[in-house]
């Protein structure tokens, strides 16, 4: 783990090096203010020495004022190096999300994700920042102050030895506890966010059905699960401060009254005993430093952990060695083909045999959770077939590179997504090189030019986050648009036109139909009207490929096509209206 993170430093090394550095300069600085205040007590005041005092005195501001340099580089090249290392580690982090397979991404939620480029990196970013600065300077100061206080007089500064020790002893009992509670706070935050981001993206659906303040007492229990957990945490780690107040006035009284002896005795000056009581809180203060250190390496522990599985997560799909850089058509072939999601679950894709021609329409009907949108995923490497061989264009989807197969294979999902831009914009994801002129031909082929020039800035018009300013329909049209500027081999729409009338869906078969002939089509759909224009039409049933032929073929020899066909011309409901198959 500390591998994988400390490669993220990367620049910022020699940031990271000059901290530690400045602050062992400051300490060093510091270490020496209490015997020069000794020298200019004993020498000093009691001699009556005024020109000593003036010239020790001059070399402690000196002395002062270095040290205040060295802590101010120290503060300047701390933040430099953490702020630095949080942005790599969120940048490295988003960087290897995107690498994910769908297989990869089913692992984390959403809001995990969020939580870990988030709340995790600012943790780490503060540990390494106390880490660079307190955890150098807090054991380098305690060090030097004891090997000092021990020069001056070590019967008097055992005592201090004692108190390092005993103090020690409480932190390794307190700590470990505290760092179970902080690693299971983190698990909370997920659970927080999951319910913020669930209730913001769906508020229109909260709202409609009056789910308020059901959301409120959801998200109410989430975050009264952090407060406990945080609350169990604190409990332990505030028991750092009485212990260290107990110990620093313990420590106090004892050298007051001990060194006082040693002063009435001979063996110890005015100016020694007042350097041995700074060194005292020095040393004691230090502990404290070392026991906040802990608390908040507790705390980055568990986020560390978390942001490092993320960098180490390894796609599931890989390119091979020479990938095909070219897809030669749209021919798609499934031998045998069996698709499990991960190994100990139950195929959800059963022995499919299909041979489909470059330029073919081809439906795909069937029952929620008949495992369409499981089948079409295999073609563009969204998952890897779990047994058997998918082929396109004549050659293994595996032995592709992956961005040339999916730049040949477009696909409209289920779920239509937009991101926040102009339409335009939105467009040209599809091919970023695509003229205006390119933009508005693909929208006339999928009838989404019409209410485009009805809006008022027409194609540049702003797309809210996530479409929420058109229509299911029109982000339906505008994401199938956005397909066709790929010009694919494939085109692959996953019940694309579900929101879309019936005339209109006419329209864009229609226009496939004719503009783009050579381009193979896969329309998966609820509505038998959708598909029965096809070449050929696939029926599905639990993972299996029951039928595959011609409308009037299908209707003459598959029972389950033939009762969607007389449920949905007869007048009922459309078959399966609410879609989805998985």
């Amino acid at each position: 783990m500390l591998k994988v993170l400390g490669a993220q430093i990367k620049e910022f090394k020699k940031d990271s090096l000059l901290t530690p550095v400045f602050m062992i300069l400051e300490v060093v600085m510091e270490m020496i203010i209490p015997l020069l205040m000794a020298s200019i007590i004993d020498e000093g005041v009691n001699a009556g020495n005024l020109n000593h005092i003036y010239k020790i005195g001059a070399l402690m501001i000196g002395v002062a004022l270095i040290g205040l340099w060295a802590g101010l580089m120290g503060a300047k090249y701390g933040a430099k190096a953490s702020t630095g290392f949080a942005r790599n580690l969120r940048k490295s982090m988003f960087e290897n999300i995107q690498t994910y397979s769908f297989s990869n991404i089913d692992k984390y939620s959403t809001s995990s994700l969020i939580t870990r480029l988030t709340t995790d990196v600012t943790n780490v970013q503060n540990a390494y920042q106390m880490v660079l600065r307190m955890a150098m300077r807090a054991p380098a100061s305690m060090i030097i102050a004891m090997v000092m206080a021990f020069s001056i007089n070590a019967r008097l500064a055992s005592i201090y030895l004692v108190a390092v020790i005993f103090l020690g002893i409480c932190l390794s009992f307190i700590m470990p506890r505290a760092n179970r509670y902080f690693r299971q706070l983190f698990e909370k935050y997920d659970d927080l966010n999951a319910s913020v981001q669930e209730n913001v993206s769906a508020i229109r659906v909260v709202k409609a059905y009056v789910r308020e303040d059901y959301e409120k007492e959801k998200f109410s229990k989430a975050n009264q699960n952090i407060y406990n957990m945080f609350l169990k945490a604190e409990k332990l780690v505030v028991i750092n401060m009485p212990l260290m107040q107990v110990t620093v006035y313990g420590c106090i009284l004892l050298i007051s009254w001990f060194g006082a002896k040693t002063i009435v005795a001979g063996n110890l000056t005015t100016g020694e005993m007042m350097s041995l009581l700074a060194y005292c809180m020095n040393i004691l203060m230090s502990l404290m430093m070392v026991s906040m250190i802990f608390v908040m390496l507790s705390m980055s522990y568990a986020s560390a952990k978390r942001i490092s599985e993320v960098l180490t997560e390894q796609t599931d799909l890989k390119n091979p060695e020479n990938p095909v850089m070219d897809v030669k058509d749209g021919s798609i072939v499934f031998q045998d083909v069996s698709f499990a999601y991960n190994k100990d679950s139950k195929p959800v894709l059963n022995h499919i045999n299909l041979d489909i021609h470059t330029g073919e329409t081809i439906g795909i009907i069937g029952g929620t959770g008949s495992a369409k949108s499981s089948l079409v995923n295999l073609i563009s490497r969204l998952y890897d077939v779990t047994e058997g061989e998918l082929m396109v264009g004549g050659l293994d989807v595996r032995k592709y590179d992956m961005d040339v197969l999916r730049n040949q294979v477009a696909v409209v999902l289920q779920k239509n997504v937009l991101f926040s831009g102009t339409i335009l914009e939105n467009l040209r994801w599809g091919n970023k090189e695509a003229s205006e002129e390119e933009c508005t031909r693909a929208c006339q082929l999928a009838c989404a030019d019409e209410f485009i020039q009805k809006m008022p800035d027409k194609y540049n018009t702003y797309i809210e986050q996530g479409g929420t300013n058109v229509s299911g329909g029109q982000k339906q049209r505008l994401c199938i648009a956005r397909a066709l500027l790929k010009k694919p081999k494939i085109l692959i729409l996953d019940d694309s036109t579900s929101a879309v009338d019936t005339a209109t869906d006419a329209k864009i078969r229609k226009a496939f139909a004719e503009e783009i002939p050579d381009t193979t089509k896969l329309i998966i759909a609820q509505r038998v009207s959708s598909v029965q224009h096809a070449d050929r039409i696939i029926v599905m049933d639990n993972g299996v490929v029951t039928a595959f032929g011609t409308h009037d073929e299908l209707l003459a020899t598959s029972p389950i096509y033939h009762e969607v066909y007389e449920s949905q011309t007869g007048g009922n409901a459309d078959f399966d209206q609410n879609g989805g198959d998985n």
